[in-house]
This record gives C-alpha cells, sequence and structure tokens, in this order.
C-alpha cells in the first residue's frame, strides 16, 4: 500500500505497531482481517483519502509491526487497544472505524473499550464474534484447532517449513475452484499479496490468534451501539455467512445492511466500486461529509 506519511505507535506493552496515513480531512482507521496487512485495501483506501485522513495499520506480529512484547496478548481487547494506541500517536480523538473479517471484531471491541472514539462503524465481511464455530455453516474449524496447534508447538519446524512451502499462485486457484473467493472478478495479483503474508507468519501466532477470534464474542454490545453502523456482507462468503450480518444489523440500532450479490470474503477487492459508493452514501447521509470530488477509484 502507499502512504503519503507512515511511522510508530507503542502499544501499551511496548510493542510496536506500524501505521501509514494518506489523505486529509475527517480521520477513518482501516482495521485488517487475521493474516493481513492491507491487500483488502487496495482500492478502498485511496478512494476514501480523497476526502479522508485514512490510515491503515499492522496489528501485533502482522506486516511491519514488532512481535508482542507480551507473547499473550494477541487477543482481541488487545488488538483494539493497539488501535486506540496508534489514534493516539496521532492525536486523533475519534474516527470512523472501518474493518474486514477480523477487522469488524477489532472495531466492536474499540467501541466497548472506547465508545466516545467512534463516530461510526462499517463493518465488511465480518462478524461479532465465534468465527471458528461458524466458518462454513459448521463448528467443524473450532472442533479440529486445539489439534492442529497442538500438532504446530510441537513440531515447530516442520510446520514452519510446510507454513511457507504452498506457492500464492496454486492457493489462489485453490481457491477460486473451491469457490472460497469469486472465480469471476477476483484477480490473482489482487489476492497475491495476502498469501504471501500469511506466509511469512509464524504458524503458532496465525493459529493462537484464529483461536482467540474463535472465542472472542462482541455480541453482547451490538444493543448498546449509539453511532451510525453500515454492516456490508458477501453472499457468498464462506467464512463469516451472511446470515451473520444480518442477525448483526438487527441487534444494532438503526443500522444499515448493504448485501453484495455474488461476491465472498474477499469482496473488497472484488466489488470495490459497489462498496466506494455505498460508504460514500453512508458518510453522507449519516455523518454529513462529502464524497470525494471522484466519485470512484478505477479499479483496474
Amino acid at each position: 500500500m502507499d502512504y503519503a506519511r507512515q511511522g510508530f505507535a507503542t502499544a501499551s506493552d511496548g510493542t510496536r505497531l506500524f501505521w501509514g496515513a494518506r489523505g486529509q480531512g475527517p480521520a477513518v482507521v482501516l482495521n485488517d482481517g487475521i493474516g493481513c496487512d492491507g491487500f483488502a485495501w487496495k482500492y478502498l483506501q485511496p478512494h476514501l483519502a480523497e476526502s479522508h485522513t485514512t490510515i491503515h495499520w499492522h496489528y501485533r506480529a502482522h506486516g511491519r509491526s514488532g512481535l508482542p512484547a507480551d507473547p499473550g496478548r494477541i487477543d482481541l481487547p488487545a488488538h483494539a487497544r493497539d488501535l486506540l494506541s496508534v489514534m493516539d500517536a496521532q492525536g486523533i480523538d475519534s474516527a470512523v472505524l472501518v474493518g474486514h473479517s477480523m477487522g469488524t471484531q477489532v472495531a466492536l471491541e474499540a467501541y466497548r473499550l472506547a465508545p466516545e472514539r467512534v463516530r461510526a462503524l462499517v463493518l465488511l465481511c465480518g462478524s461479532y464474534g465465534k468465527v471458528t464455530a461458524t466458518f462454513h455453516g459448521s463448528d467443524m474449524l473450532k472442533q479440529v484447532l486445539p489439534g492442529i496447534i497442538d500438532a504446530v508447538e510441537r513440531r515447530r519446524g516442520l510446520a514452519r517449513a510446510l507454513w511457507g512451502r504452498i506457492p500464492a499462485g496454486l492457493a489462489f486457484h485453490i481457491a477460486r475452484l473451491s469457490k472460497e473467493v469469486d472465480a469471476l472478478s477476483i484477480r490473482e495479483e489482487d489476492f497475491r499479496p495476502y498469501m504471501e503474508h500469511v506466509s511469512s507468519m509464524e504458524p503458532q501466532v496465525f493459529l493462537a490468534m484464529l483461536r482467540h477470534a474463535g472465542e472472542h464474542t462482541a455480541e453482547d454490545i451490538l444493543s448498546r451501539i449509539a453511532v451510525p453502523t453500515l454492516v456490508v456482507a458477501a453472499e457468498r462468503d464462506t467464512f463469516t455467512p451472511a446470515i451473520l450480518a444480518e442477525h448483526m444489523t438487527e441487534a444494532i440500532p438503526e443500522a444499515e445492511l448493504f448485501m453484495l450479490r455474488g461476491a465472498s470474503h474477499a469482496a473488497p477487492i472484488e466489488q470495490p466500486v459497489a462498496i466506494q459508493l455505498r460508504i460514500d452514501k453512508f458518510l453522507r447521509d449519516r455523518l454529513g461529509e462529502e464524497e470525494a470530488p471522484e466519485t470512484v477509484r478505477d479499479a483496474g
């Protein structure tokens, strides 16, 4: 991703957190999914930066951020506190929080911790929690994950060697054939950065974060959310099924639901123009903010 400004914030436990920013105006903070370092924002970030200070940051143990100073602090509350630390480092009192996948949980948990610092929520292809119990519409991942984690812990060297051996191109073709992504609209060059970043991570860290995401829930605060909220769901999302987005929309007072037909969990890079237009409308109607001078950014 391209940044006009970048730097590091320091978390409460001393972990270094990378951030990058573009644009001027009201603040928007982009929160990734697990294992991501920005691939989902390739088209949305430059569009929002036409009219907003648009900040993207890396979770601890992701991208250019450091490994956690406290290895046990990789749960959702830790990420939410890190988000607030990034805002503090840039003198931002409040912002629109945009989350994709696990970033939805991070944004909701940040609202729990500091609701006065959240102007609005935009929640893309995510859930309020318990994601391993709903993957592909079953709790199979929840059942097998402890065994996988145990095997990785016992054979760390072998696990690390195997983890990084799957070529990004092959992973992309498998994802297309298995319909985990929309084969008609996604491009390999947009998907490749995700696989390359995941393969660079320590597998035990990735899996531990997945376990924490599966144990976390913010369902208890949904009815108390008092800021404008836009929930974006994808019709063919197998990671966080659209029914979860529908429930979240019903539970959050005056939340709006936008359903993307034919899209998968990778909707932000599959249907970027539709998402840009809908977020522009949401910010204009609910916050009175002007849209970018260029209505949409070319998605190529």
